[in-house]
């Protein structure tokens, strides 16, 4: 269990940079930075399938078939949404929205033998860090000067709000989906299955920069190409390739409604690089969430020993 909480809390630690990555290359298009970021997950997987080709296992077809719909479900689909809305939305509420996914993959993936009254605490937690939090990033909002007209008035950004929606129950379906995959396929290595996904996704990321992207020349002829290119390797590599390896062992390890609960990590980490990325302290409604969340994931893992 121990292994599994670590990992998952480490994949936390890596998503958290998707949330703050569209707001540090913002001259560029959402879909170029989706795109970016998964062509490098997919060239990370086929190097190291490449590298251990004659030892690595071969998916089946079926395999290979669940690899692509579950890869456009909780990778390039999901991803694309994402930054989307963050474009319309900012970075803290669609953090905020994303972060309810903990709830949902819980209260979904409750073992059979948990006693409801067992996950309570750690439910009730972490939902009420998410009212706090989300109570303070629109009376934070709306005392800003110029957000008036941006905040919680304006048709973009409700329209990130849904987007929002949108990317919290494709990854809330691909968490349970992909950990029942896990289950069902023992014999499929964490690392291996990372690697499938990464090909699948690599697959789709290349489509979306061929079909919907910037064409290359001109994508590095623009301003803050090199920071671009750095970011997409970063979170390609990291926040793709191995969080994902991550995640499946805590999948693989964790019931689906502790993991579910571990995901709140990715909400804390996506706060923090967002407050060092605007280079200012959470206030103290921001704080006392935060210690709420911490919470929510201790009494998860208690109720689940």
């Amino acid at each position: 269990m121990l292994t599994g909480i670590l990992a998952g809390l480490a994949a936390g630690a890596l998503w958290g940079l998707v949330f703050v990555a569209p707001r540090m290359v913002s001259g560029f298009a959402g879909i170029d930075l989706t795109a970016g970021r998964f062509v490098v997950y997919g060239a990370v997987s086929v190097a190291v399938l490449a590298v251990s080709w004659r030892r690595a296992r071969r998916p089946t077809l079926a395999q290979a078939w669940g690899a692509l719909w579950l890869s456009v479900l909780g990778f390039t689909g999901y991803y694309w949404v994402l930054v989307l809305s963050i474009r319309d939305a900012g970075t803290e509420m669609p953090a905020l929205i994303v972060g309810t996914i903990p709830i949902w993959v819980m209260l979904l993936g409750k073992p059979h033998g948990l006693r409801w009254a067992a996950m309570l605490p750690g439910l009730a937690l972490t939902a009420a860090g998410l009212v706090l939090m989300s109570n303070a990033a629109l009376s934070g909002a709306e005392q800003a000067p110029a957000a008036s007209e941006s905040i919680a008035t304006s048709s973009t950004y409700w329209r990130g709000i849904a987007l929002s929606v949108l990317a919290m129950v494709c990854w809330t379906v691909f968490t349970l989906l992909n950990a029942r995959w896990l289950r069902q396929h023992p014999e499929v290595g964490s690392t291996d299955w990372a690697n499938w996904l990464g090909v699948a996704t690599g697959l789709g990321g290349l489509l979306l920069a061929l079909t919907l992207g910037t064409p290359l020349p001109q994508l590095m002829a623009s301003p803050g190409w090199p920071l671009f290119a750095l970011i997409a390797v970063a979170i390609g590599f990291g926040s793709s390739w191995l969080a994902t390896i991550l995640w499946n062992q805590a999948s693989r390890r964790l019931p689906a409604s502790l993991c579910g609960q571990l995901i709140v990590s990715e909400t804390l980490f996506a706060l923090l690089y967002s407050f060092l990325w605007d280079g200012r302290w959470p206030t103290l409604a921001q704080w006392a969430a935060a210690a709420l969340f911490t919470a929510g994931i201790l009494a998860s893992i208690r109720a689940h020993r």
